[in-house]
């Protein structure tokens, strides 16, 4: 049986990005976040995916163990709200320091949703995706989701990058219960 899925950005979405978050002790879970979570799995029983970009790695800023002790560090607070991340995805690699096979799983590639969907046997035409950047919102839209877009501090600068790019998310949302009340609506209504 085929699952739909809401695949979430991490840093800025889940969790304050205070910039390469690589210490698991200064994660801050997002208001609403796991609200969110818990809403989206009990009311249509989404599988919620991590899909990150973690280019730190391939700086030399973090290493592996770091990116999964914060992913860990996530996965046990928002457990603690009975919030659950069901798989973590994340790219560590990046362009200019990793070569460019390793770098094509970097959003806005669509891999890390492709590679989820093969794994856990997820139906992308009934999945959404959501985030702060346009990488994730376009990340979305070329796996053929439908892609929220989180208002943040830097929203004017992702709306406009979008923009250059002539593409749109399927929706804005101010806030991380906002975006989930969009999907349980949205899909809600496709049944």
């Amino acid at each position: 049986m085929l699952h739909h899925a809401v695949f979430l950005d991490r840093d800025g979405t889940i969790n304050y990005d205070t910039g390469y978050v690589k210490n698991p002790d200064d994660i801050k879970i997002l208001d609403g976040v796991s609200e969110g979570i818990r809403k989206l799995k009990r009311d249509f029983g989404f599988k919620i995916v991590v899909i990150s970009n973690q280019a730190g790695v391939a700086k030399g800023l973090m290493t592996i163990e770091d990116v999964e002790a914060v992913n860990s560090r996530i996965d046990f607070l928002l457990k603690k709200e009975q919030a659950e991340i069901d798989r973590f995805y994340y790219c560590p690699y990046h362009p200019l320091f990793s070569s460019e096979d390793e770098a094509m799983c970097r959003k806005p590639s669509p891999q890390m949703l492709f590679k989820a969907a093969e794994d856990m046997n997820l139906d992308l035409s009934r999945s959404y995706m959501m985030g702060d950047r346009e990488s994730d919102v376009v990340c979305g839209l070329n796996a053929g989701v439908k892609s929220i877009l989180l208002k943040s501090d830097i929203y004017d600068a992702e709306l406009s990058a979008l923009q250059n790019q002539n593409k749109k998310p399927n929706f804005v949302a101010a806030n991380f219960i906002e975006a989930c009340d969009y999907i349980l609506k949205d899909f809600g209504g496709s049944n």
